[in-house]
């Protein structure tokens, strides 16, 4: 009789497991569900017409609409750069691979109002590049442009970083026998890596969705906060906060709350696909391998 060799993890004392269990929960509890709740009870503590009245108001529609504009742009921007970028990662060989790599996790290292800054010294009135543009009357600081440019910055990394490891485990032995059939490299693209990455690519999506519509630091740079023109829903809120307008600045803040639950949600469904399709293809492989071997 073969015994099962019990799980380190499971063999702690019940007191060990219970203490851990308790931090977690009691960490989540007052730095996530506690201030999920506030920002939802203050928002709708004074009834739901202040509520819809705060959120239909014309610089908060303004700012709404500036959000969803900057990531419907830096969004698909950024899943053709992570394609690519991954693409080239894990199926080329070529000098500075490792530097390309560090380059996709730069923002992760630097300050979101650093890049907002380089930003501002490159296309701003007194950057490198600022005297040109004005010369020919086209705008990026203090506009739309740098608004998109500053939040794809802070962005990028989301969909690489997803794909990347997910097609170094593929390999590139499925598009080397569809190249061998006579499959050109679109056909290969769409038919064999493009199935085996949605996945990861949607999560990738997804997390870069959500970091793009609640960009603070290099946007409040880039943008000059101009009421009803550049203003991003994060900064709408924060000047109805400075401007005591409590209410209303919750109202907003709650619809930013709901789309990371609405995020967050939809990822763990994806999650769950992912791991629902593949265990049955576990499972057929399994029954494909008992046949042959009946």
């Amino acid at each position: 009789m073969v015994r099962r060799r019990q799980n380190p993890a499971l063999a702690e004392p019940r007191w060990v497991r219970y203490t851990i269990l308790a931090t977690v929960l009691t960490f989540l509890a007052f730095f996530l569900v506690m201030p999920l709740y506030a920002v939802f009870h203050e928002a709708l503590r004074q009834g739901l017409g202040v509520y819809w009245a705060s959120i239909t108001e014309p610089d908060a529609v303004k700012a709404i609409q500036l959000t969803l504009l900057v990531v419907a742009i830096s969004v698909p921007m950024n899943v053709l750069f992570g394609i690519c970028a991954a693409w080239a990662i894990t199926k080329f060989q070529f000098r500075g691979k490792q530097v390309l790599i560090s380059l996709i996790d730069l923002p992760f290292a630097v300050s979101p109002v650093i890049a907002g800054l380089i930003i501002v010294l490159m296309y701003g009135a007194h950057g490198w590049l600022g005297p040109w543009l004005m010369e020919h009357e086209f705008r990026i600081v203090f506009a739309v442009p740098g608004i998109v440019l500053a939040t794809a910055f802070v962005t990028f990394p989301f969909v690489a970083r997803e794909l990347i490891p997910h097609m170094q485990e593929q390999g590139t032995d499925s598009e080397e026998a569809a190249l061998s059939l006579g499959a050109s490299g679109w056909q290969t693209f769409f038919r064999v890596t493009l199935p085996a990455i949605k996945w990861s690519l949607l999560y990738g999506v997804i997390l870069c969705n959500a970091r793009a519509m609640g960009e603070f630091g290099a946007v409040s740079v880039v943008s000059g906060k101009i009421r009803g023109l550049t203003n991003t829903m994060p900064l709408h809120v924060e000047i109805l906060y400075n401007e005591y307008q409590l209410a209303a600045a919750f109202a907003v803040a709650s619809l930013l709350a709901g789309l990371a639950v609405v995020t967050l949600v939809v990822k763990s469904l994806l999650e769950w696909r992912a791991a629902r399709e593949q265990a049955r293809a576990e499972q057929e492989g399994l029954a494909q391998l008992q046949e042959r071997l009946a």
